[in-house]
């Protein structure tokens, strides 16, 4: 009997020990208030009899303002040695019941979805959905902390009812070539990853990945009468890498980063006009989604600096991203922008932060359609008529600030404007310019 009591503690101590040594957190972020935006769009017209202004106002009860609403659960377990396995699941929630296409699937909201094992002294890797290194890099070098609202040139989102998305080979939308739209300037999250982190050695921390997709497929049979591989036996692959390094030096804070992802597909190309009759480039990873491109190359590189002086934090900081058709590398579209920023605790409660930046985004063409004198046709921005090279300026800026109730609650009120000119890619068409400012204020909770 003594045995057996013996024993039913002894299995009772184990069972108690291991449920300590592993955690399960509940967390996520609430963000409600009112949001409204202001656009100007000049001389839209495809040609220079149709030239116009477009004004438009919108305003509505918003959500995720300053930081997208989210649940997530994320645990940690201690395997001993030094070794530990983890999770994190993170959801985007929508708190106005707005429907949610967050990752390209329909009612897939996932943001995050990944396990792994963390070895102390050395680092740690994971599988699954992650954010990409240049995202984490951003994240801990922006003024604006990733706020949603637009002014910000590097992270930068376009507010309203109808915010547009990047082109496609199918059209684009209204501010389709404004340099200033919905995320585009990097991918911020891929799916089938493997990541790995070091940990901090005499100030300097790596970070790489490798995206792979679940199937790859090499093919090489041609289409009939055209071009290109055919559909059913053509290559469909995707890859994508990444290299960062964290550089923290008492209060200075560097970063430098470059990912590549390219996406090779079935195609095909008239052989009389050269153009795509199938299987046209596409660019992929916009808007926090990890939708993938067609037939592209797509780079992009991150560099930025913060140095806290205590009374308020500077930032640096420059991207660049240029997205290449992977049949014809004269056919391209490419975004640089640069951006300086300050943030501070103007009393123990209220925080604020302002940055203000200037950028190219860069269309070319692949050359003519088979006519001497026509004039070529890019697919990245839905098959329009070019002329060589052509640029578009745009800027911004953003004003915010938090008014902290709790270490979880504040209240916050942003501002942000953004500009475009000498923006002209279609044939014959007339230089648009394109402004807009919104601002939202609005109450957050983290929990």
């Amino acid at each position: 009997m003594k045995k057996s009591l013996f024993a039913l503690a002894a299995v009772g101590a184990i069972a108690g020990t291991a449920q300590a040594q592993s955690s399960v957190t509940v967390y996520g972020v609430i963000d409600l208030g009112y949001a409204g935006s202001n656009t100007r769009i000049a001389n839209q017209g495809a040609t220079p009899s149709t030239v116009g202004v477009t004004n438009s106002t919108t305003s509505w009860f918003s959500d995720g303002a300053e930081s997208t609403s989210r649940l997530g659960f994320k645990g940690n377990e201690d395997l001993g040695g030094g070794l530990s396995a983890f999770f994190t699941y993170e959801t985007k929630v929508t708190p106005n019941g707005t429907a949610g296409l967050f990752n390209g699937t329909a009612g897939d909201g996932t943001r995050q979805a990944f396990a792994g094992l963390k070895k102390a002294g050395v680092g740690q890797f994971a599988f699954g959905t992650q954010y990409t290194t240049i995202f984490n890099a951003v994240s801990q070098s922006d003024p604006g902390m990733l706020n949603n609202m637009g002014g910000n040139v590097i992270y930068d989102k376009f507010a309203g009812a109808a915010a547009q998305t990047q082109n496609t080979s199918t059209g684009f939308g209204t501010y389709g070539l404004s340099g200033m739209q919905n995320n585009t300037s990097f991918i911020v999250r891929q799916a089938n990853m493997l990541s790995f982190a070091s940990d901090t050695f005499s100030g300097f921390q790596g970070n790489a990945y490798y995206v792979l997709n679940q199937n790859n497929t090499n093919g090489s049979t041609v289409a009939s009468g055209s071009s290109g591989y055919a559909a059913s036996t053509g290559s469909t692959n995707k890859t994508a890498w990444g290299l960062g390094g964290n550089y923290t030096w008492n209060k200075l804070f560097v970063t430098a980063n470059y990912q590549n992802e390219t996406n090779k597909n079935p195609y095909t190309v008239s052989n009389s006009t050269g153009v795509y009759a199938a299987g046209a480039p596409v660019i992929g990873g916009f808007g926090g989604s990890v939708n993938t491109g067609t037939n592209d190359r797509d780079n992009q590189q991150y560099y930025a600096a913060t140095y806290d002086f205590g009374i308020l934090k500077a930032f640096v900081q420059y991207v660049n991203r240029k997205t290449t058709d992977i049949n014809f590398s004269t056919n391209y579209v490419a975004r640089t922008a640069q951006q300086i920023g300050v943030r501070s605790f103007v009393t123990p409660t209220i925080e604020s932060w302002a940055s203000v930046g200037t950028g190219k985004l860069t269309v070319s063409t692949a050359g003519t359609t088979g006519v001497a004198a026509t004039p070529g046709t890019n697919t990245f921005v839905g098959g329009q008529s070019t002329i060589g090279s052509n640029s578009a300026n745009f800027g911004g800026f953003q004003l915010g600030t938090n008014y902290w109730l709790s270490k979880r609650t504040n209240l916050y009120a942003i501002y942000g404007q953004q500009r475009t000119s000498n923006q002209n890619y279609s044939l014959g068409a007339n230089p648009t310019s394109y402004n807009m400012n919104d601002y939202a204020v609005g109450l957050r909770h983290t929990f």
